[in-house]
């Protein structure tokens, strides 16, 4: 089972974001068709009934590639919110061109109408937008009062009567488009908003944890380093005059010392939680880099969290140990459930078994040290043991079992797939809860 890392939500949630930019960005292009090929109809409708020839036609398509790729850069810059001045008065000129086809048809209606729909996606404010607009339309009365002239000579109205009409039109037309588009761009910047506000979310509650956490170990280690120091003041003081007395002050030091240090353990133990599938694979790649070859057995499914957060620091030590205490060229991590296991083990009952195994031991000695202490603590809370010793000739082995709640279904796979009880170890020594170093 994955566990997902703060890293690996982090960089999901960047995927989504830049999912959701990709699929605006897309729909605007996607609208873009909608502009162009009404265009190009009405440019082939004007080259068929001759009244553009070959140079215009393919000026004319040479200027709607022009403001199909002056439309790209707009959308790009509009979400990025930076849109430069250059680009806007660029695509201007290129639209305002090509509107003056509409002396040929009104096809190419769509032309002033496409490049409004890009600029209003720049942050600009109402008074902007609607002068934008309200320009656009005025441009677009203007061409079509001459072109309806030009195109329909027979008709009754006039010129002023058509005029406000086609501006007010045209204008309408815009306002909508922009609408739409000031909208969707409106989500788009939902969007970032809720992913900047998470990650200050996530900041905060970092920043307050370590406050709390701060506080935590100010009351935890306030009373015993004052005990501490006290006592040791007053030991000072009578080592000569009172010698058994100065022993007695020094072992309540030592007291205070342990029951500050279980309390500081217990304190970050949340805090210092590691990740089993993590831990596994930046232990292969720490042994590998070492030299070390390092094979992993199946992860079973379904353990609890807390089996897992002390299963990979069993596994931290262990790579730990071998990479400082041996000469080891191969190691073995396993890690197995067992079922009802035999008397002879160190568990009754079902159990987690994890074993890291290498074959590089210097010397005899296999005396339990801070690190493999702490971890015992670590076992023994959950209720399991940690056994440590030498296996084979050149070999040493350390296995945890960790007692597991009763589950039904099948058992998820023995050390190295072999699904089976038995520590297979060697003169093996078990480190009960409460061992020194």
């Amino acid at each position: 089972m994955a566990v997902a890392t703060t890293a690996d939500i982090e960089e999901q949630a960047a995927r989504k974001l830049e999912r959701y930019r990709r699929v605006t960005y897309r729909s605007f292009m996607f609208a873009a068709v909608g502009f162009i090929l009404p265009g190009l109809y009405g440019l082939e409708d004007a080259y068929t009934n001759g009244d553009v020839g070959v140079p215009v036609l393919v000026a004319v398509v040479a200027g709607l590639a022009v403001l199909a790729w002056c439309y790209a850069r707009l959308v790009r810059a509009g979400l990025e919110g930076a849109v430069s001045r250059r680009n806007v008065v660029g695509s201007g000129v290129v639209a305002a061109a090509l509107s003056l086809m509409m002396l040929t048809g009104p096809w190419f209606s769509v032309i002033p109408v496409f490049w409004v729909s890009a600029v209003v996606l720049a942050p600009m404010g109402r008074g902007r937008i609607v002068a934008l607009c309200a320009g656009t339309g005025a441009y677009c009365g203007v061409v079509a009062t001459v072109a309806a002239g030009r195109l329909y000579p027979e008709g009754d109205a006039h010129w002023y009567e058509i005029f406000p009409v086609l501006c007010a039109l045209y204008t309408a037309v815009c306002g909508f488009v922009v609408f739409v588009n000031r909208y969707q761009r409106r989500m788009w910047e939902l969007h970032q908003e809720a992913y900047e506000a998470r990650d200050a979310l996530a900041r905060l509650a970092v920043t307050e944890e370590r406050l709390r956490f701060s506080r935590d170990l100010h009351d935890l280690l306030g009373h015993s380093l004052s005990l501490i120091a006290v006592k040791s003041e007053l030991a000072r003081r009578t080592v000569r005059d009172d010698p058994d007395r100065a022993g007695a002050e020094m072992a309540d030091v030592q007291r205070a010392a342990r029951e500050a240090l279980r309390e500081v353990r217990a304190a970050v133990r949340g805090y210092r939680a590691v990740e089993l599938d993590a831990e596994l694979a930046g232990v292969r790649a720490v042994l590998e880099a070492a030299g070390v070859r390092c094979e992993i057995g199946r992860l079973p499914d379904g353990l609890p969290p807390e089996v897992r957060s002390v299963l990979a620091w069993v596994i931290r030590e262990g790579a730990t140990n071998v990479i400082k205490h041996s000469e080891a060229r191969n190691c073995a991590i396993s890690l197995g459930v067992y079922r009802d296991s035999a008397p002879g083990d160190a568990l009754h009952g079902d159990s987690v078994v994890l074993e890291v195994r290498n074959d590089g031991v210097r010397g005899a000695e296999t005396a339990a040290g801070s690190g493999l202490t702490g971890l015992t603590e670590r076992v023994a809370v959950l209720g399991g043991e940690i056994t440590a010793g030498r296996h084979g000739r050149d070999g040493f082995l350390l296995r945890a079992a960790v007692p597991l709640p009763p589950v039904d279904g099948p058992v998820g796979g023995g050390p190295l797939g072999s699904g089976q009880g038995g520590t297979g170890t060697d003169a093996g020594q078990v480190l009960p809860a409460g061992s020194t170093a």
